[in-house]
């Protein structure tokens, strides 16, 4: 089985991101909605987290699989690339929502105790809070999933060499991933009294390793395998996952669905994917993680002004609502180009200036 060039910018899948971090927000922001239902294709929107592993695990097997596999990975390298991705937003964000509490509690407004939990703190800065080791979901709760992220990231040696030691046996590979997904989501309720997709900082490590698999098994097939007529593909499986999600079917069908529209967007050829390699959409995918992230800052400064200013208590009406709701990625942009992107590029920076002096100090000294 011959291995298929694929090119190292897959727009589509970042384009996908958005999606992925939209679904979330709606799910996030609906209580604020002065309705008394919610569709079931927003109540499962907490599925956007699962999509995000997925893609994740997919990523970085389609960037350091093979540098892994042929002795060229460097695990410090690796994770100081992740640190600067991920951490630099995390603090921030836990920062913003320190303040705003602040400012609420100056202002004689009530803030959940939670919010504040200083016994919850150390976790959160060191992203180990969803380990199991924050006594409640406090600070800027969505971060949850940063701290599963770390953990895989901390795990990826693992994964690739599982990974690469299946790359001739795809099927193989993403049978035994769905598998081991389907087969996590029947037991831990039974164990745990919950599902594993509503894990957050009770299991939420736990919660990204069959997605995570699952992605880097899917990028195992997308290697070897020609996935027909990709665009019609992902329109279609697109379409399953709204209609499964709104009759409400069971999250263990749902993901591998997310998964096989992963597969198929991830073939289709940037310059054939249409508006999902447009710039507006890969820019949007870009800002994707400052979308996630800043939803709860957004959500306690935005519905609080809201309600102040209209005088709707607690719930939004519909054109404030949505108004709320598209702003946030504005909010995201500013976040993006304010902290996420200047700070990734500085501490990315700074790997790269140890690097060259590393190698200028390990050459011939006769030729120096």
């Amino acid at each position: 089985m011959t291995q298929l060039e694929t090119p190292q910018d897959l727009r589509p899948l970042t384009a996908l991101r958005f999606g992925a971090a939209i679904w979330v927000a709606l799910f996030a922001f609906w209580p604020d909605l002065d309705v008394n239902w919610m569709p079931n294709l927003v109540a499962k929107g907490y599925l956007g987290v699962e999509l995000f592993f997925v893609l994740s695990g997919f990523i970085l097997c389609h960037v350091y699989l093979a540098a892994h596999g042929e002795k060229r990975f460097s695990y410090g390298s690796f994770l100081w690339a992740r640190i600067a991705r991920v951490y630099p937003l995390h603090i921030a964000t836990l920062v913003g929502i320190g303040l705003l509490a602040f400012g609420a509690l100056a202002a004689g407004m009530n803030v959940n105790s939670n919010i504040l939990s200083w016994s919850a703190l150390p976790a959160n800065i060191l992203m180990v809070h969803a380990w199991g080791f924050a006594p409640v979901a406090g600070w800027n709760h969505p971060s949850w999933s940063i701290s599963a992220e770390w953990f895989a990231y901390l795990s990826f040696p693992v994964f690739a060499f599982v990974a690469w030691k299946l790359r001739e046996r795809p099927i193989a590979a993403v049978i035994g991933a769905v598998a081991l997904l389907v087969g996590l989501y029947i037991v831990f309720p039974l164990l745990a009294g919950f599902e594993l997709t509503k894990a957050t900082i009770l299991w939420g490590a736990l919660r990204i390793v069959p997605c995570f698999a699952l992605g880097c098994a899917l990028y195992l097939m997308h290697r070897k395998i020609k996935v027909p007529q990709p665009a019609l593909l992902s329109a279609g499986i697109a379409v399953t996952i709204a209609v499964a999600a709104s009759l409400s079917a069971p999250d263990a069908v749902i993901v591998p669905l997310c998964g096989a529209l992963i597969l198929s967007l991830a073939a289709l050829p940037n310059e054939r994917a249409g508006w999902l390699a447009s710039k507006p959409a890969v820019y949007l995918g870009e800002i994707s993680y400052s979308v996630y992230m800043v939803v709860v800052p957004w959500k306690l400064l935005a519905v609080n002004a809201a309600s102040k200013i209209t005088g709707g208590g607690d719930k939004l009406q519909l054109f404030v609502w949505l108004a709320v709701v598209l702003t946030l990625p504005v909010v995201a942009a500013v976040s993006y180009h304010l902290v996420e992107f200047p700070a990734r590029r500085a501490l990315r920076g700074i790997a790269h200036r140890r690097a060259i002096r590393a190698k200028a100090g390990s050459g011939d000294p006769q030729l120096a």
